[in-house]
This record gives C-alpha cells, sequence and structure tokens, in this order.
C-alpha cells in the first residue's frame, strides 16, 4: 500500500479508520484489525511530511521552542521500539543512535525557555529506512506475537496500542509545526485538501444550558484504548449556565483586535501579560497582516482571511477576549469547565464515533483544515465535537481512583502542575483515542494547537482541583510510610500505634485526644475513629500541609523513589482506610511540642509517636507535658531512641549515656521526669516499623513503647 493511496479512504467517500476495539474474542480478527489500524496510521504520518516542499524544510526550526521536523519524523517511530522493548516485545534494538536521538526532547515546557542544542540530525533518507524498519518489526510482532485477549492495562499488547495513538497525537502536533513552519518550505498537498468554503461569519448569541449532572471516567476493563488520565470517577453537579452558540470566529475575534484588545493590560491575566509582551503579539499567530488585508496561514498556504472560520489562540488569547467581553456585555464571560463542556456534549446529544462518515470537522473525514463554524450543526449548538479543541477553564488533574501506567509515567504526570489546561472537542485533524469524549489532552497555555474557542456566560465559580504530585523526597516518604504498602509483613505503624492508645482507653473518656508530632497526619485519622475531637500538631508546616490536604479534598497524591532516577505514583484516599467519615473531627496546627502554647490542655489522651528523641529539649517536654492532660488520661510514648546530636543537644539526651558510671537507659529517663506526675500502665513493649526508601532499601525499627496514667496527685 502506498502513502497516497494509503490516505486518500479519509475524505468523503471514505472514513480514516477508528481506534479498534480491545475485547473482541477472535484473536485473529484482532490481529488484521490492529495491522490494519498501524500500517493505514503509520502510512499516514509520513504522507503528512509530504507536504514539505524539500529536504530543508526537515530541518529549519518552525519556531525556535521545539525541535526541526526530522526529529518528529523519527520520534514516532522510535516510540514504537523503546516501548515495545519495555513491554518484552522487543528483545533486541533496531539503531541504537536513533533510539536515543530521537526518544525525548519533544515538548518546550516555557515560552522563554529557548534550547540552542546542537544534534547530528540524519538524512530524511536515513529515516525513511529506519521508519521501514519499524514498520516491518511492528507487522511482524502483530502477526506473530503471543496473543491472550483481551489487550488491557497488564497485557504487552498494551504497548502496540499506545505506539499507534501516540503516533496519533504526533500527526496533529506535527501538522502544527508544519503549519508554523516559514512558507518557503511548505506547499499544499492533494492527500491534505484544505476547505475551500467560506462566507460571511454568523452573529454568535448565548443559548440555555439546563443544570445536569457529569459523571466521567473510564473503568480499567473498558473496550477502547486510553490515556492514564481518562481513567478513575468523577462526577458533578453542574449549575445551569449559557454558552456560545458557535465557536468564537474570526470576524467575532476581529472585534477584539480592533478594540486594541492587545494592547490593554487590564484584559490579560499576569501570565498571559507576561506571553504577550515575549512575543510582542497583536493579533492571532495563524493571521497575517498584508498590503492586500488580513489573511490566514492554513497547514501548508496563506489564503484570504476565513472571517467565518474559528480564530485559533492559544489560552491567553482566549481569556484576555473573554475579559473584553465581560466589560463590552456588563455579563461574566469566561472559558467552560470541562464538567461545563461535558453538559454540552449532553445536551447536543453527542455520541461516540461509529464507524460511518461523521457530521463533525473530525477524523479527518471531511477537510484538512477548519471550516466554517456554522458548517456542522450538533443539536442546537455547532461544533460542540470538532473543527479546532477549545480551550477550558480547567487545569487538568487525575480522577479519583486514576493510576499510572508503568510503561509511560511521563506522559500525564508532568502536566498534573496547574499550568496545563484542558482543551476538549477536537480538530479536524484528532484521529482515534483524540476523537473519542472520554481523551483528555491538556498543554501550556501559551502552547498554539488547532485550537479556538467558544465562550460560557456564568456567575458560578471555577473550582479547579488540585493536581501536584508531592516530588519532595521527605513528604513522600512520610506519605507512603503513613498510607502506602505494607512491607515484609509489618502493619502500618500509625494504625497500629492508634489503636493500641484506643483499646487501653477503654471506658475512659474519649472527648479530647492530642496527636503530638503528627506528621502527616494517618494517626490523627485514626484516633478520631474513637475520640470526639483530635489535634494534630507537628514542628513542620510542610508536614502536616499533606495532612490538611487530605482531610479537605480527601485525597494525596506523591511520588516515590523506585531506582535511581525513576519515580512510582502513588494515590491515597481518606476513604481506601475507611477514614472518610470521621476526618472532620480532626484538626492539624504548627507548634512545638516543648513550647506548646497553653490552649492545647484538657486532653484524654496524648500520642507521642517517634517523637522523643527528634526533640531539641526532649526533659523539658516530659516535665510539662501532665500540665495538658485530664487526671486519669493516658501519654502514650513510642520512641526508637535514636539519639543524635543534630537534632538533640547531647546534655538533653534522656538517656542513652553512662551515669555514675552505670549505663542510663532511656527509659530510665523517662521514667525518673514521669513518675512524680504518672504511673506506668503497660510496657515497655516493642512496636515495629518499616520505612521505604527505595525498591530495594527499606528501614526496620523498633521503637519502644511505654502508655502512662495521669495520676491524681491529691492520693
Amino acid at each position: 500500500m502506498t502513502a497516497e493511496k494509503a490516505v486518500s479512504f479519509s475524505h468523503s467517500e471514505h472514513r480514516y479508520l477508528r481506534t479498534p476495539r480491545l475485547n473482541a474474542k477472535e484473536p485473529e480478527a484482532v490481529r488484521n484489525e490492529l495491522a490494519a489500524y498501524f500500517n493505514a496510521n503509520f502510512e499516514r504520518y509520513e504522507s503528512l511530511f509530504d507536504n514539505l516542499k524539500s529536504e530543508e524544510g526537515y530541518y529549519q526550526k518552525s519556531i525556535p521552542l521545539r525541535h526541526p521536523l526530522i526529529f518528529y519524523f523519527g520520534h514516532t517511530a522510535t516510540f514504537f521500539v523503546n516501548k515495545l522493548l519495555l513491554a518484552g516485545l522487543l528483545t533486541q534494538r533496531i539503531n541504537p543512535r536513533f533510539e536515543s536521538m530521537f526518544a525525548v526532547g519533544v515538548d518546550e515546557m516555557s515560552w522563554d525557555d529557548l534550547n540552542d542544542d546542537h544534534y547530528d540530525w540524519p538524512s530524511v533518507a536515513e529515516v525513511k529506512a529506519y521508519r521501514q524498519q519499524v514498520k516491518k518489526a511492528v507487522n511482524q510482532l502483530i502477526q506473530k506475537a503471543p496473543l491472550q485477549l483481551p489487550i488491557n492495562w497488564e497485557n504487552p499488547w498494551w504497548a502496540i496500542m499506545m505506539g499507534i495513538e501516540h503516533e496519533q497525537i504526533h500527526l496533529e502536533t506535527s501538522s502544527v509545526l508544519i503549519r508554523q513552519q516559514q512558507l518557503q518550505w511548505v506547499q499544499p498537498h492533494s492527500a491534505w485538501p484544505a476547505c475551500d468554503t467560506s462566507g460571511s461569519a454568523p452573529e454568535n448569541t448565548v443559548l440555555p444550558v439546563d443544570a445536569g449532572q457529569v459523571k466521567l471516567g473510564k473503568s480499567f476493563d473498558d473496550e477502547y484504548y486510553g490515556w492514564d488520565n481518562e481513567y478513575g470517577q468523577h462526577q458533578a453537579e453542574v449549575p445551569a449556565f449559557q454558552a456560545a452558540k458557535y465557536l468564537v470566529s474570526n470576524q467575532e475575534f476581529l472585534a477584539f483586535v480592533e478594540a486594541g484588545g492587545y494592547q490593554q493590560s487590564h484584559y490579560w491575566q499576569q501570565e498571559g501579560l507576561q506571553w504577550r509582551e515575549f512575543t510582542q503579539a497583536e493579533y492571532p499567530t495563524f493571521w497575517l497582516k498584508t498590503d492586500q488585508g488580513w489573511q490566514l496561514r492554513l497547514m501548508a498556504e496563506v489564503v484570504p482571511m476565513r472571517w467565518d472560520w474559528p480564530a485559533e489562540v492559544n489560552y491567553h488569547e482566549a481569556k484576555a477576549f473573554c475579559a473584553w467581553k465581560t466589560e463590552q456585555t456588563g455579563e461574566t464571560v469566561r472559558l467552560p469547565t470541562e464538567d461545563e463542556w461535558y453538559r454540552l456534549v449532553d445536551v447536543a446529544g453527542i455520541e461516540e464515533l461509529d464507524e460511518n462518515t461523521t457530521p463533525a470537522n473530525i477524523h479527518l473525514d471531511h477537510f484538512a483544515s477548519s471550516c466554517p463554524v456554522n458548517h456542522f450543526a450538533q443539536g442546537d449548538f455547532y461544533d460542540v465535537r470538532g473543527n479546532v479543541w477549545q480551550w477550558t477553564e480547567t487545569p487538568i488533574y487525575p480522577f479519583d481512583g486514576s493510576q499510572v501506567h508503568r510503561l509511560y509515567d511521563d506522559f500525564t504526570t508532568p502536566t498534573y502542575d496547574g499550568k496545563h489546561n484542558l482543551i476538549k472537542g477536537g480538530s479536524w485533524i484528532s484521529c482515534g483515542n483524540e476523537s473519542r469524549l472520554s481523551s483528555r489532552y491538556a498543554f501550556r497555555r501559551h502552547f498554539f494547537q488547532h485550537a479556538g474557542f467558544r465562550y460560557v456566560v456564568s456567575d458560578a465559580p471555577v473550582v479547579n482541583l488540585d493536581s501536584n504530585y508531592e516530588t519532595d523526597k521527605m513528604l513522600s516518604e512520610y506519605a507512603e510510610f503513613h498510607y502506602g504498602e505494607r512491607y515484609f509483613d509489618v502493619p502500618n505503624f500509625q494504625k497500629t500505634i492508634a489503636q493500641i492508645a484506643i483499646e487501653k482507653m477503654g471506658n475512659k473518656p474519649a472527648r479530647h485526644a492530642l496527636d503530638l508530632g503528627c506528621a502527616v497526619g494517618r494517626a490523627s485519622f485514626e484516633l478520631a475513629r474513637h475520640f470526639d475531637q483530635v489535634t494534630g500538631i507537628d514542628f513542620s508546616a510542610r508536614l502536616i500541609n499533606l495532612g490538611v490536604q487530605l482531610k479537605r479534598d480527601g485525597v494525596i497524591r506523591y511520588a516515590v523513589a523506585d531506582e535511581g532516577d525513576l519515580l512510582l505514583y502513588r494515590e491515597q484516599r481518606l476513604e481506601n482506610f475507611g477514614l472518610e467519615d470521621t476526618a472532620h473531627k480532626v484538626d492539624f496546627m504548627q507548634g512545638d511540642a516543648c513550647n506548646l502554647k497553653a490552649v492545647y490542655q484538657g486532653y484524654d489522651l496524648i500520642l507521642a509517636a517517634n517523637l522523643l528523641d527528634r526533640l531539641y529539649d526532649p526533659i523539658l517536654f516530659l516535665k510539662h507535658i501532665h500540665e495538658r492532660i485530664n487526671v486519669g488520661g493516658l501519654l502514650v510514648l513510642a520512641s526508637p531512641y535514636t539519639w543524635l546530636e543534630e537534632h538533640t543537644d547531647k546534655a538533653n539526651w534522656l538517656g542513652g549515656f553512662k551515669k555514675d558510671g552505670e549505663s542510663f537507659s532511656t527509659l530510665d529517663g523517662i521514667k525518673s521526669v514521669l513518675e512524680p506526675h504518672f504511673k506506668l500502665v503497660e510496657g515497655p513493649f516493642s512496636q515495629a516499623f518499616v520505612i521505604r526508601e527505595t525498591r530495594r532499601k527499606f528501614q526496620h525499627t523498633l521503637s519502644e513503647v511505654t502508655i502512662w496514667e495521669r495520676r491524681n496527685e491529691q492520693d
């Protein structure tokens, strides 16, 4: 099948192959369907580069922030090899030099972060030959590799689908780079025909969208391929709002340009203002101001301005337009949230693509460009899906219960930083997974994609969910220690020590408990199962902030060291431990255990777990702790007695030294300080704990536990 033949079926009378179902029961049918899907996409991707006029176009950077196009030509083939090696389907490399050179460095990270590294790029012929080697290797795998159905996350064949859908993404992003390439290096190609329809732009209006519920997220046994950010669950009640009937057209956006929108700083958010000042932009990047009037740059040609086509801008420009529109109308105009976009999908009656040509400018079913914003009606709206992607207010975040796929752990996690906003709906070239309603793609806000926007009118506040994975080594280790897996059959220490305390309380009053040195809060939450109110105090605000986040959101996410620079990503939820219903009884405070405020008193229990040997003055702490505990209340101490001068001056050690020529243990010191006000009711006994440092390095420690009851000093 030649490239020319491979691409001809995608327009009008034919359609480009949809992403296949992966739960079929006949292995041979799956092999045949995957082979057809792989080859059509592989050849389609190569045909995209026929829009380059000469080989020089491969080596001239389209924009300073990205590699030249030769990188992207080789990158998608290299991706197949690298992922298939990880999955164990390939056992040796095809071209180690290429599979290093073309592996990383795809995406810009900042509009002012230029990379001038020099690369000794191979010739176009060499890369084409390499691509054919990869194509042959993948086809052999599809034909002969052992196949067990269904193809799911744990199936090594998932890597084949990952490679195909990854190339679908680069079909689109490379088309944007070709569009940004200098005109002298590109040419229109018959396999990529732009829409030739244009007229007067329709006047935009807003239509009502009723309130409703959205339920998002794929299950892990879904029959279609998905990227990791699509899995899990999210549910929300969306208040009623109004939404623009059409995407914002070039004509509608022109009013903003002519009103001096790019020059008026108050329309721009701070980040957008920095981008505008850096680029000196005065109008959209694909607009050309010429002696013949406004013109529009398409992928491989310049045409007279298509005023009824969607304005293609980045998030900053879309937000500035909305601020200007708000000023003009007196209404709250903004971009839709992801949830609001799904409400539009519901009210427009949009369903997943089937095997037929779809009534939307998507999946290369119609054009190799945008088209008029009033061309494809979907319910009462137009272009809810297709034509161009639509910027949203929502920075991407993981759904509840989401996971990170081991074969591509850096696909989504770098975008969970609050700086990558979701785009929805797909564009004319969005194929495969990109075209599905469940897809979730996010880009930095200065990024140019085939993306525009529609606006909504709503006074409802935009609520963005936390998305960061904590990567600080100390915080991540504490999070794993408190909420992570059980190692070497040693029970969770925080849960165990809290249970010991609760059991020892018996029928004593259980009104207030204090967890001193609470760190990230697991024991505090466990104590709240029994006590009316629990206060967790730690000297480190960084640590208690994770506990605060867990109480507020019910979830924390963190990355732990695996091996070298490799990380594993964790998500922990209160509901996984049965703690969600009592978390409201916990408060976290920053404080110094050796100098507590007077308000911290009247406790029925004080827990100080693994705290003593980290205090700068543990003797002072123990001398005054009775002032905080009710008569009959308990003090639970647990410590490995690991005395270090970096934490505690040796003069303040409770024990672990010679006194009067005899060994003086920490327990001896504790008794000498506490016995005037407490009686020992349990212990000492050892409680083990394990701290994970890496996949193969753990600390196994014994903490000595003693339980003390506050005396009635009148007795």
